[in-house]
């Protein structure tokens, strides 16, 4: 399971001044008096069937293709991005499907042009992923990539090589997918997009890669009988939530998520719009930030330990990522010896300087451990959004910003 420690500062010491409220938060959420906690239960009520049917079209996917081309933006890819980074080692060694291919979170037309150059001479799939289908970026890409595949394939074989991944009633893009004969998987409607990773949203580009989905469910199934205990003292999802909140009411404003591997710069990601959207509301919340270590100590490690006081730190670690022959640096180190010894001195020099330091680890990378890393982070957050006194679940200044685009489109 997961661990959680954090240097005894000042604010830790008051953490149980909040286990009222908190569990107040928590039993809010487990009895679904919020809209949009549909994630709060779902890996003890999701959908075994669609699971299964999920598992089938990943299956017939690297069976027939090469490449997967997921079309979607915000929690429509960066979950499954994260995901089949985190598993898939370095170089896509460690993969076992498709190539996995994300288009539709952009309007970079050198970008499009060259995926779809790319593309063209591949065999591949189609998994469009938005609940409504009207969003902006991904129907750019959509209308582009399925072109291709009607020109490569002929209509009849696209029709086989589609997949939405959308409303199950509604929507611009649920009528086109009935119109024209799509398969098609649910987007819930008690998720939002950004909690949605562990839906049908993250669950078949993450299948498609290779991944195992069934343990990437029972380990949010661990989290989430670890993560649902109202004892303070015993969830450290609540303690994370509290502390974030403690260390923002005195002036820490900024939280650094710190990676130490490579492949794990798109959970970052996946955190900042988890953390972004969901608690940065009415003028409040902790900016979400990143660095991958030991890269950024070299750019960014000046302003960790001497620029403004207003941040704290959270390490994202895994203790045992060696399932094959390890590299020596001498006699009596291997490379990650370095590495370790490089966030020590880092957690000293930081906690030292004003910042705090947080550390999350799990034992080992792979899905039974990211699923856990998903549903706690998610628990975290909505708990954390919850203290601070906002809706995590809604995300109304993201209107203001297409409101304006479809202006100026007219």
């Amino acid at each position: 399971m997961i661990k959680l420690s954090f240097e005894k500062a000042n604010e830790v010491k008051n953490i149980f001044e909040c286990e009222s409220k908190v569990k107040g938060h928590l039993k809010d959420l487990l009895d679904g008096k919020i809209d949009m906690t549909g994630w709060v239960k779902h890996p003890i009520n999701y959908d075994k069937e669609e699971v299964g049917r999920i598992k089938e079209v990943a299956e017939e996917i690297k069976s027939n293709a090469e490449v997967l081309v997921s079309i979607g933006i915000g929690g429509s890819y960066l979950g499954a991005k994260a995901a089949i980074d985190y598993l898939s080692g370095y170089h896509g060694m460690k993969r076992k499907g498709v190539e996995v291919i994300f288009a539709g979170n952009g309007l970079s037309e050198k970008y499009l042009k060259e995926t779809l150059d790319y593309v063209e001479n591949k065999n591949f799939y189609i998994n469009v992923i938005s609940k409504s289908g009207g969003t902006l970026e991904p129907a750019v890409a959509f209308d582009k990539f399925k072109a291709l595949c009607e020109k490569k394939y002929g209509k009849d074989e696209a029709q086989k090589r589609i997949i939405a991944t959308t409303d199950k009633s509604k929507g611009i893009l649920k009528e086109e997918a009935d119109r024209e004969g799509y398969r098609t998987f649910v987007v819930p409607d008690d998720i939002g997009g950004r909690y949605s990773v562990l839906s049908a949203v993250g669950l078949l580009p993450i299948a498609a890669a290779g991944f195992d989905i069934d343990k990437l469910m029972l380990g949010a199934k661990n989290s989430y009988d670890a993560y649902t205990n109202v004892d303070l003292d015993a969830n450290d999802a609540m303690k994370y939530a509290v502390v974030r909140n403690l260390y923002y009411n005195n002036g820490k404003d900024i939280e650094v998520f710190s990676t130490l591997s490579p492949n794990m710069q798109y959970f970052a990601e996946w955190l900042k719009q988890l953390f972004g959207e969901s608690e940065c509301k009415g003028h409040k919340g902790i900016f979400p930030a990143s660095l991958n270590m030991t890269a950024d100590l070299h750019s960014m490690g000046q302003l960790m330990q001497d620029g403004k006081r207003n941040m704290f730190e959270t390490f994202i670690m895994i203790e045992d990522d060696f399932d094959s022959e390890r590299v020596r640096y001498s006699d009596k180190l291997f490379v990650d010896d370095l590495n370790d010894i490089a966030l020590r001195a880092t957690e000293k020099a930081h906690n030292d300087g004003g910042v705090p330091v947080i550390e999350i680890k799990v034992e080992k990378q792979n899905e039974e451990t990211l699923g856990e890393l998903f549903y706690f982070f998610m628990m975290s957050c909505g708990l954390s959004a919850l203290i601070l006194g906002v809706n995590p679940f809604n995300q109304p200044g993201v209107e203001e910003y297409k409101k304006n685009i479809k202006e100026l489109l007219k």
